[in-house]
This record gives structure tokens, sequence and C-alpha cells, in this order.
């Protein structure tokens, strides 16, 4: 440990006093110091380059990076420069997050920084783990972290927003911000906007109302909250009779983007509850899976499109809406893309949320015939039956949490799509405190055979140019990167980061972790080199060239 003078070990026990149940642990020297100041350009930079500033990079969600060191003609020199063990999660969710040479990843509700380039710790933030939740919180995921000016963002298992000091890791503040006892939890990161911190809830499938809340980045006070259900008398509360709207799903679990120019945050939203059958809610249930555009400043409303109406699938809206800029018929376009776990890749006018088109990306999808007009599903008739029902795509969605990315260069959307079915299963229930609301689940038919796929999908010709199928068993769940130097890097399907040519998909590298992937890649530059990092099972992997 270091040593510190008596003013210094006061201090240091302060924060440790105020921290209550967590403590920062202070490593050894390293060759890097942990002062960051990240200021308003900095988040706003698009691309990003040398910094990776936020879970998506930057606000536009396209996890596309403007470094170009690493290319199809070097990248078989790749290598691992270093590999960082946190110790207490087995499957890793976070993206890292770079500023400044300084690395900020989580694990659990844990925090580390570390030195970029070599993966030692500079300070560790440890926070037990909480007891008494329910569903994904109860597994501690956690995705990562915000950054602004000098403090670090994490939200933990049971819906608490720390504001850490970048430097030290000492906590600065704990907001509450949902009550786990009601079953919230939270495993996304955070998103600063101007100066708030956004933050959402899980529990979709724990009984919950959902909701998006922003925060004074500086003090923790409350700004606004949207309720994703709307209650008795608001707008779209037919579908929620009684004291079901308190119940109804639409979490928020995942971050939003947002368009600085417009001033509008786009954020996500989950499955209506309960899963898998309708007769409490009828109607098309608002605002579960749904995208919805809000003004940043008041959480006011401007528009919604909603993906799967009064969904019975599990179809959760929460994979991230990806704002590209094209140019159609001699005019700017600006759009909103998302690959939705339905099975369609949607394509919105993101100034006001007109659906322009969507597209299949999956071969296995038979829960709806088509889309009407207006992007409204054509229903096939298949539902959750007691006897069960064969529905395609799947329980895991035709995609999922897990990052596309966008390459300007190329005009191509890059996602890792899932070929699988299940036999979907009706029993209706009340809700019960204390236990998960689904109305019964799914089982894998025999010989069903899943099969992971890397998708480029052109945004501007509005067709799919080439695929890389996978090998494995469809169980991974790695997601996307793409470069200026003309690579996708992703989380393969059988436990390896591999990258491919971006224009071709032609295969180039990989490098298997042993582990399966329950994150996305991102890239970030200190002292003239490009790293690659991803989380991989229990691991932190950064690589590069040889320098």
């Amino acid at each position: 440990m270091k040593a510190y003078g008596k003013g210094r070990i006061v201090a240091l026990l302060a924060s440790l006093a105020l921290a209550g149940s967590s403590a920062v642990t202070q490593e050894a020297p390293s060759p890097v110091t942990a002062v960051v100041n990240v200021g308003a350009d900095e988040l706003l930079a698009q691309p990003v380059g040398a910094n990776w500033t936020s879970y998506n990079g930057d606000y536009t969600g396209r996890r596309y990076s403007s470094l170009r060191e690493i290319s199809p003609q070097n990248v078989t020199q790749l290598r691992a420069a270093w590999v960082f063990h946190p110790g207490n999660s087995q499957n890793l969710e976070a993206t890292p997050v770079v500023i400044h040479g300084i690395m900020y990843v989580t694990s659990a509700n844990d925090a580390f920084a570390l030195d970029a380039r070599t993966g030692r710790v500079v300070w560790h933030h440890q926070r037990p783990v909480s007891a008494g939740l329910l569903d994904d919180a109860a597994a501690h995921h956690n995705r990562g972290v915000a950054v602004w000016r000098k403090f670090v963002y994490m939200e933990t298992d049971d819906a608490h927003l720390l504001c850490l000091d970048a430097r030290s890791g000492n906590l600065l503040w704990d907001v509450a911000y949902a009550d786990k006892v009601k079953h919230y939890g939270a495993t996304s990161a955070p998103l600063v906007v101007k100066d708030e911190v956004i933050v959402g809830t899980s529990g979709g499938d724990s009984g919950v109302r959902g909701f998006l809340a922003a925060f004074d980045a500086v003090t923790g006070k409350l700004k606004w909250r949207f309720w994703t259900i709307p209650g008795p008398g608001e707008f779209g509360s037919d579908s929620w009779p009684g004291d079901s709207y308190l119940h109804g799903g639409a979490t928020t679990w995942m971050p939003g983007t947002y368009d600085p120019k417009l001033n509008t945050l786009y954020w996500t939203t989950s499955n209506a509850a309960p899963d898998f059958v309708g007769d409490s809610r009828p109607g098309d249930d608002l605002y579960t899976a749904c995208v919805l555009a809000l003004n940043p400043d008041t959480g006011e409303l401007k528009w919604y499109f909603q993906f799967t109406p009064h969904d019975l699938y599990d179809y959760d809206a929460n994979e991230t809406p990806v704002l590209v800029d094209v140019e159609e018929g001699g005019a700017p376009r600006h759009l909103l893309v998302q690959a939705n776990r339905n099975g369609f890749l949607y394509i919105l006018d993101r100034t006001n949320g007109k659906f322009l088109r969507a597209t299949p990306f999956v071969q296995k999808l038979n829960w709806a015939t088509g889309l009407d007009g207006s992007g409204r599903p054509l229903p096939s008739g298949r539902v959750p039956t007691a006897q069960g029902t064969y529905i395609c795509p799947g329980i895991n969605g035709a995609t999922n949490w897990f990052s596309p990315s966008y390459n300007p260069d190329t005009g191509l959307f890059y996602v890792m799509a899932l070929e699988s079915c299940n036999l979907f299963f009706s029993n209706p229930r009340p809700f019960t405190p204390g236990e998960t609301y689904y109305g019964t689940g799914t089982k894998l038919p025999p010989d069903e055979h899943a099969q992971k796929t890397l998708l480029a999908y052109s945004v501007p010709e509005g067709k799919p140019v080439w695929r890389y199928p996978q090998v494995g068993k469809g169980d991974s769940w790695g997601g996307t990167l793409t470069t200026a130097g003309g690579l996708v890097f992703f989380g393969d399907d059988a436990g390896s980061l591999e990258a491919v040519e971006a224009r071709t998909g032609r295969p180039l590298w990989h490098f298997n972790t042993g582990q399966t992937m329950h994150s996305s890649p991102m890239s970030y530059m200190v002292d003239g080199v490009q790293y690659v990092a991803v989380s991989a099972g229990s691991d932190v992997f950064s690589f590069s060239l040889p320098h």
C-alpha cells in the first residue's frame, strides 16, 4: 500500500465513512495518474478516437471508432497486450470507458480505474452485492460507467446511482432512485447529457412500473422522471385496467442515444408484464416495446414508436437505437436504425418518429406475416398456449441487447443475428409480490438448432449485403465494433474476439478467449497505440499491434 501523511489518512478515512458499505482500495502507484476532466466537447465528439467516452462510444450509438492504426493489412499481427481479472463475476457485461489513458470498468457493484496501457489497477471502489433481488438484478449484471468532468457514475444492482471521484474512486454521493423492495433493479450504464445523469431500471419481469430518470450531475438531485407505463387517465392508460399499470413492465435497462442538434434523447423499453399472456393488459400496452423520443431537459415525450404492440413473446425493444445520417434524393435524412428482437430491422425518421421501412433480418420469423404501411405488425395468429406454440424468433430474440454498429464509410449496419425458435407456453396467474411476473415460459423444441450470423445491412440501399454464419450453439452474447481502419470486431459464437473486413465480411483474425462473451468490444488509443478491448467471461482483454 502507498504511504500517506496524517492529513491524507484522515481524508481517506472520511471518504470511507461517507461510502458506508463501500470501500476504495488504492493500489500501488501507476505510471498513469487518474486525472480526468471530461468536457462537453469530448462527450459531443463524433466519432470517438483516442477516448471512448460512453457505453456506445459516442451519443449516436454507432460504435464506430475513427482510429485506423489497425487495418486489414496488419490485423493478423494483433496480440493480447494485457488481461485484467476483477475476480467477482463470471459473466462480465461491461463495455470499458477510456478517458486520457485511464480505463473505467465495472464488475457487479465494483468499479475499477486501470492504466489503459497495461491493465494495472489505479483504484478500486468496492461495494457488496445486494440480497433480496429478482431476475437479472439478482445476477448482479453491470454494463459500465458514465463520465463527466471529474466524476464517474455507475448504477448498482439495487438501483442506486453512485457518483465517484474519478481521481480516487471515493464515493461522493449515493442516490437510491428505485425501491428494491418492489423488485426494481439496475443493469445498465448511465448516460450523461449536458449536466444530467440519466438512468433506467431493470425488473420488467418482476412486476414493476418502468421509468426513466435524470439527476443533477453535481448534486444528485432528481430533475425529472418519465413513467413508461401511463397512470390512470393518462394517454395510453386504457390498456392498464385497475392497478395493472403498477406492474406493467416497460423497463429501461439499456443506455439510450442522443442527438444534440435535435436536443432529443432516444431510449428504448422492455416487454409488457405479465409475459406470454395478455388478458390482464388489453390493447397495445403503451409504452412497452417502444423507442421513446424525449426532451432531455424536461423528460417531456416528443414521440414514440412501438415495435411490438401487445407483446406476448418477450420481445424487449432495448436494442440500441442507432442514429444514422444519409443522403436520400439529394437531401440529408436523419434516421434511427434498430435491429429489433422481433426479427425486423427498422428505419425511422428520428425527427418525428415516422416509419420509413423495415426488413426481416432472420429467416425464422413466423409470429407476424409482415408490417403495414405504418410499421405495425400483421400478426400471424401464433400466440403462446397451454399446450405450447412453435414461435420464431425464440425467447432470446432475433438479436438482443449486445451492440450493433454502423460504419459511415461503408454505409453498413452490423448486427449479430440469431436463427432460433421456441415453444411458447401460457398459464395466467396473478401478480404476487416477491415472485417474478411470468405467465409461464418457453422450451426448446426437439431437434431445434440455433445459429448465430454476423449480418451487414446497407442502410442507404435498404438491403442485406453479406452474412457471416457462425460455428457454435447460438448461445453467445457478443456485440460488434467497427472502425475507420475498415474492420468489424465482434464476439463470435465460439468464444473468440474476431475481426472481419468491413466491406466484405472476409474473416481476418481471431483470438480465442476460452470464455463465452456477454459484452461488446470497443477501441481506444494511448501514446499513439490503438487498442481493442472486450470483456469476456470473467476477464477484460486488451489487444494491440506489437510496439
